[in-house]
């Protein structure tokens, strides 16, 4: 059983972050050169992205949540007498 709710806007989110981080690694161990602003437009699309992930599993969600129908204990308005 799963200890939480998986939330795929964060993994979009963390794999950009790594993504980052690695390209800072690898202009620190000198294996290429990356100017500094080379991160500004690949986070702000990392988190872009994670945002409009984040709302369509919550619109997912929502849609297949059970119960969205009348609440326990409230009374159908609906009927006639």
């Amino acid at each position: 059983m799963l200890r939480h709710e998986f939330q795929p806007g964060r993994l979009v989110a963390g794999a950009f972050f790594t993504l980052a981080g690695v390209i800072y690694a690898g202009d620190a161990g000198g294996l290429w050169e990356t100017p500094w602003f080379a991160i500004i437009p690949l986070l702000v699309a990392g988190l872009c992205l994670a945002g409009a992930t984040g709302v369509v599993a919550r619109s997912i969600r929502r849609r297949r949540r059970p119960g969205r129908g009348t609440p326990t204990g409230a009374t159908d308005t609906n009927s006639t007498m």
